[in-house]
Protein backbone atom coordinates (compact mmCIF):
# COMPACT_ATOMS: atom_id res chain seq x y z
CA UNK A 1 0.00 0.00 0.00
CA UNK A 2 1.29 3.79 -0.55
CA UNK A 3 0.13 6.79 -1.59
CA UNK A 4 -0.99 9.79 1.24
CA UNK A 5 -4.62 8.72 1.33
CA UNK A 6 -3.77 5.71 2.66
CA UNK A 7 -4.06 5.49 6.57
CA UNK A 8 -0.57 2.98 6.10
CA UNK A 9 1.90 3.44 3.69
CA UNK A 10 4.67 1.06 3.05
CA UNK A 11 7.66 1.53 1.83
CA UNK A 12 10.36 -1.16 0.64
CA UNK A 13 13.99 -0.55 0.72
CA UNK A 14 15.64 -3.66 -0.68
CA UNK A 15 15.07 -6.56 2.57
CA UNK A 16 13.28 -4.13 4.85
CA UNK A 17 9.80 -2.89 5.18
CA UNK A 18 9.01 0.50 6.41
CA UNK A 19 5.25 0.09 7.81
CA UNK A 20 3.85 3.95 8.88
CA UNK A 21 1.34 4.76 9.85
CA UNK A 22 -0.26 7.64 8.32
CA UNK A 23 -3.03 9.83 9.91
CA UNK A 24 -0.33 12.47 11.07
CA UNK A 25 -2.89 15.58 11.58
CA UNK A 26 -4.77 13.06 13.59
CA UNK A 27 -1.47 12.34 15.73
CA UNK A 28 -2.13 8.12 14.52
CA UNK A 29 -5.32 8.06 16.05
CA UNK A 30 -6.60 4.62 15.09
CA UNK A 31 -9.50 4.39 13.65
CA UNK A 32 -11.75 1.53 12.00
CA UNK A 33 -9.83 1.94 8.76
CA UNK A 34 -6.42 2.00 9.98
CA UNK A 35 -6.72 -1.19 12.14
CA UNK A 36 -8.01 -3.37 9.23
CA UNK A 37 -4.47 -1.87 7.47
CA UNK A 38 -2.70 -2.50 9.81
CA UNK A 39 -3.83 -5.67 9.82
CA UNK A 40 -3.68 -6.60 6.82
CA UNK A 41 -0.31 -5.18 6.13
CA UNK A 42 0.72 -7.60 8.77
CA UNK A 43 -0.55 -10.34 7.24
CA UNK A 44 0.60 -9.66 3.60
CA UNK A 45 4.25 -9.20 5.21
CA UNK A 46 3.94 -12.54 6.57
CA UNK A 47 3.69 -14.04 3.27
CA UNK A 48 6.67 -12.22 1.86
CA UNK A 49 9.88 -15.17 2.38
CA UNK A 50 11.98 -12.78 0.76
CA UNK A 51 11.39 -10.12 3.71
CA UNK A 52 14.10 -9.94 6.32
CA UNK A 53 13.25 -6.97 8.45
CA UNK A 54 10.33 -4.30 9.40
CA UNK A 55 10.36 -1.03 11.01
CA UNK A 56 7.31 0.48 12.16
CA UNK A 57 6.88 4.01 13.12
CA UNK A 58 4.11 7.15 12.44
CA UNK A 59 4.29 9.99 9.92
CA UNK A 60 3.68 13.15 11.40
CA UNK A 61 4.02 14.13 15.26
CA UNK A 62 3.35 11.13 16.95
CA UNK A 63 3.83 7.35 16.36
CA UNK A 64 0.47 6.58 17.37
CA UNK A 65 -1.66 8.59 20.18
CA UNK A 66 -4.54 5.90 20.63
CA UNK A 67 -7.73 5.12 19.45
CA UNK A 68 -9.26 8.27 17.81
CA UNK A 69 -12.80 7.82 19.03
CA UNK A 70 -14.68 10.36 17.76
CA UNK A 71 -13.88 8.66 14.47
CA UNK A 72 -15.11 4.94 16.08
CA UNK A 73 -18.09 6.20 17.78
CA UNK A 74 -19.72 8.74 15.34
CA UNK A 75 -20.73 5.76 13.14
CA UNK A 76 -22.53 3.34 15.51
CA UNK A 77 -23.18 0.88 12.82
CA UNK A 78 -19.55 0.49 12.11
CA UNK A 79 -18.76 0.33 15.75
CA UNK A 80 -21.26 -2.61 16.43
CA UNK A 81 -19.46 -5.17 14.62
CA UNK A 82 -16.54 -3.96 16.61
CA UNK A 83 -17.92 -4.49 19.72
CA UNK A 84 -18.92 -8.11 18.35
CA UNK A 85 -15.16 -8.94 18.46
CA UNK A 86 -15.51 -8.90 22.26
CA UNK A 87 -17.43 -12.51 22.09
CA UNK A 88 -15.38 -14.22 20.14
CA UNK A 89 -13.32 -17.28 21.83
CA UNK A 90 -9.87 -16.25 19.86
CA UNK A 91 -7.47 -13.79 19.32
CA UNK A 92 -10.05 -10.80 17.20
CA UNK A 93 -9.66 -8.20 14.89
CA UNK A 94 -8.57 -5.54 17.21
CA UNK A 95 -5.51 -7.85 19.14
CA UNK A 96 -4.27 -8.85 16.00
CA UNK A 97 -2.95 -5.25 16.00
CA UNK A 98 -0.26 -6.21 17.94
CA UNK A 99 -0.10 -9.86 18.08
CA UNK A 100 0.58 -10.58 14.32
CA UNK A 101 3.95 -8.96 14.53
CA UNK A 102 4.56 -11.69 16.62
CA UNK A 103 3.52 -14.06 14.16
CA UNK A 104 5.82 -12.59 11.18
CA UNK A 105 9.42 -14.35 10.91
CA UNK A 106 11.68 -11.62 10.93
CA UNK A 107 12.90 -8.81 13.59
CA UNK A 108 10.39 -5.91 14.30
CA UNK A 109 11.30 -2.71 15.37
CA UNK A 110 8.86 -0.39 16.68
CA UNK A 111 10.44 3.53 16.06
CA UNK A 112 8.66 5.81 18.62
CA UNK A 113 8.00 9.81 18.69
CA UNK A 114 5.51 11.70 19.98
CA UNK A 115 3.08 10.47 21.69
CA UNK A 116 2.53 6.65 22.40
CA UNK A 117 -0.75 5.86 23.67
CA UNK A 118 -3.19 3.24 24.27
CA UNK A 119 -3.65 1.43 21.47
CA UNK A 120 -0.26 2.85 19.61
CA UNK A 121 1.50 1.38 22.84
CA UNK A 122 -0.01 -1.72 22.34
CA UNK A 123 0.98 -1.93 18.42
CA UNK A 124 4.38 -1.07 20.25
CA UNK A 125 4.71 -3.98 22.28
CA UNK A 126 4.08 -6.29 19.63
CA UNK A 127 7.35 -4.89 17.90
CA UNK A 128 10.28 -7.18 18.74
CA UNK A 129 12.33 -4.50 19.74
CA UNK A 130 11.16 -0.43 20.43
CA UNK A 131 13.56 2.52 20.17
CA UNK A 132 12.38 6.12 21.00
CA UNK A 133 12.75 9.45 21.09
CA UNK A 134 13.72 10.85 24.65
CA UNK A 135 10.84 13.21 23.88
CA UNK A 136 8.69 10.44 23.48
CA UNK A 137 5.49 10.03 26.02
CA UNK A 138 4.41 6.82 26.96
CA UNK A 139 0.66 5.81 28.91
CA UNK A 140 -1.64 2.50 29.26
CA UNK A 141 -4.52 5.15 28.76
CA UNK A 142 -7.75 2.83 28.58
CA UNK A 143 -8.45 3.59 31.99
CA UNK A 144 -9.54 7.24 31.27
CA UNK A 145 -12.02 6.42 28.71
CA UNK A 146 -13.43 3.88 30.95
CA UNK A 147 -12.19 0.31 29.96
CA UNK A 148 -8.99 -1.99 30.00
CA UNK A 149 -6.10 -2.79 27.54
CA UNK A 150 -7.74 -5.21 25.33
CA UNK A 151 -5.73 -5.36 22.45
CA UNK A 152 -3.16 -7.74 23.30
CA UNK A 153 -1.63 -4.93 25.31
CA UNK A 154 -1.62 -7.29 28.97
CA UNK A 155 -0.19 -10.27 27.01
CA UNK A 156 2.82 -8.30 25.74
CA UNK A 157 3.34 -5.88 28.66
CA UNK A 158 3.68 -9.00 31.27
CA UNK A 159 6.74 -9.80 29.03
CA UNK A 160 8.70 -6.79 30.33
CA UNK A 161 7.63 -5.25 33.57
CA UNK A 162 6.30 -6.93 36.97
CA UNK A 163 3.13 -7.04 37.68
CA UNK A 164 3.00 -4.10 40.58
CA UNK A 165 4.76 -1.42 37.57
CA UNK A 166 1.86 -3.06 35.10
CA UNK A 167 -1.50 -2.22 38.00
CA UNK A 168 0.56 1.10 38.41
CA UNK A 169 0.08 1.74 34.47
CA UNK A 170 -3.24 0.30 33.71
CA UNK A 171 -5.18 1.53 36.71
CA UNK A 172 -3.48 5.23 36.47
CA UNK A 173 -3.30 5.72 32.89
CA UNK A 174 -0.45 7.97 33.71
CA UNK A 175 1.66 9.20 30.95
CA UNK A 176 5.45 8.82 31.65
CA UNK A 177 8.74 9.89 29.71
CA UNK A 178 10.52 8.09 27.29
CA UNK A 179 13.34 8.02 30.08
CA UNK A 180 10.86 6.27 32.66
CA UNK A 181 9.57 3.60 30.00
CA UNK A 182 12.84 2.94 29.39
CA UNK A 183 14.06 2.10 32.75
CA UNK A 184 10.58 0.13 34.00
CA UNK A 185 11.52 -1.84 30.58
CA UNK A 186 9.19 -0.99 28.07
CA UNK A 187 11.75 0.79 25.92
CA UNK A 188 14.48 -0.93 24.86
CA UNK A 189 16.82 1.87 23.16
CA UNK A 190 16.57 5.69 23.78
CA UNK A 191 17.57 7.59 20.32
CA UNK A 192 17.17 10.87 18.76
CA UNK A 193 16.89 9.86 15.77
CA UNK A 194 15.15 6.32 16.51
CA UNK A 195 14.17 6.39 12.95
CA UNK A 196 17.42 5.80 11.44
CA UNK A 197 18.21 3.55 14.72
CA UNK A 198 15.61 1.23 14.37
CA UNK A 199 16.38 0.75 10.80
CA UNK A 200 19.98 0.12 11.62
CA UNK A 201 18.99 -2.18 14.63
CA UNK A 202 16.28 -4.24 12.01
CA UNK A 203 19.45 -4.92 9.58
CA UNK A 204 21.83 -5.64 12.52
CA UNK A 205 18.88 -8.33 13.55
CA UNK A 206 18.64 -9.52 10.27
CA UNK A 207 21.92 -9.63 8.98
CA UNK A 208 22.33 -13.99 9.21
CA UNK A 209 20.34 -17.11 8.29
CA UNK A 210 16.68 -15.87 7.42
CA UNK A 211 15.40 -19.67 8.87
CA UNK A 212 17.77 -18.92 11.94
CA UNK A 213 16.77 -15.71 13.00
CA UNK A 214 13.04 -16.49 12.36
CA UNK A 215 13.59 -19.99 14.47
CA UNK A 216 15.40 -17.85 16.67
CA UNK A 217 12.02 -15.19 17.51
CA UNK A 218 9.74 -18.02 17.56
CA UNK A 219 11.31 -20.46 20.27
CA UNK A 220 12.08 -17.02 22.54
CA UNK A 221 8.17 -16.03 22.39
CA UNK A 222 7.57 -19.97 22.84
CA UNK A 223 10.00 -20.79 25.90
CA UNK A 224 10.37 -17.95 27.56
CA UNK A 225 7.64 -18.22 29.99
CA UNK A 226 7.55 -22.07 29.43
CA UNK A 227 9.11 -24.89 32.23
CA UNK A 228 12.05 -26.13 31.83
CA UNK A 229 11.51 -29.17 29.97
CA UNK A 230 9.37 -27.18 27.67
CA UNK A 231 11.65 -24.64 26.57
CA UNK A 232 14.44 -27.51 26.42
CA UNK A 233 12.03 -29.27 24.35
CA UNK A 234 11.00 -26.10 22.05
CA UNK A 235 15.10 -25.43 21.86
CA UNK A 236 14.81 -29.38 19.88
CA UNK A 237 12.32 -28.46 18.14
CA UNK A 238 13.37 -25.76 16.20
CA UNK A 239 17.07 -26.84 15.80
CA UNK A 240 15.73 -29.69 13.67
CA UNK A 241 13.95 -27.47 11.09
CA UNK A 242 17.36 -25.61 10.44
CA UNK A 243 20.38 -28.17 11.01
CA UNK A 244 21.77 -29.23 7.89
CA UNK A 245 19.16 -27.08 5.68
CA UNK A 246 20.06 -24.84 2.91
CA UNK A 247 20.49 -21.94 4.79
CA UNK A 248 22.58 -23.87 8.04
CA UNK A 249 24.63 -24.70 4.96
CA UNK A 250 25.46 -21.30 3.79
CA UNK A 251 25.50 -20.06 7.12
CA UNK A 252 28.39 -22.69 7.50
CA UNK A 253 30.04 -22.03 3.83
CA UNK A 254 30.14 -18.20 4.82
CA UNK A 255 32.18 -18.76 7.57
CA UNK A 256 35.08 -20.34 5.52
CA UNK A 257 35.84 -19.04 2.15
CA UNK A 258 32.49 -18.13 0.30
CA UNK A 259 31.87 -15.31 3.29
CA UNK A 260 29.62 -13.33 0.46
CA UNK A 261 27.51 -16.68 -0.32
CA UNK A 262 23.58 -15.32 -0.84
CA UNK A 263 21.04 -16.73 1.77
CA UNK A 264 18.44 -18.70 0.13
CA UNK A 265 14.50 -16.92 0.72
CA UNK A 266 13.27 -18.01 4.33
CA UNK A 267 11.41 -20.99 4.50
CA UNK A 268 10.91 -21.12 8.36
CA UNK A 269 7.71 -20.02 9.45
CA UNK A 270 5.91 -20.37 12.59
Amino acid sequence: MSGSDQTVVVEHESHLARVCLNRPRKHNGMNLAMLDAVNDTASTLAKDRDLRAIVIQGNGPSFCAGLDFASVMKSPLAAAPAMAQLLLPYANRFQRWSLAWRDIGVPVVAAIHGNCFGAGIQLALGADVRVASPEAKFSVMEAKWGLVPDMGGVALLRELVRIDVAKQLVMSAKIISAREAHEIGLVTHLDDNPTQAARDIALEMSAYSPDAVAAGKFLLQEAWDASESSATAAERRWQRRLIGRANQRISVARNGKQSDKPFKRRSVSK
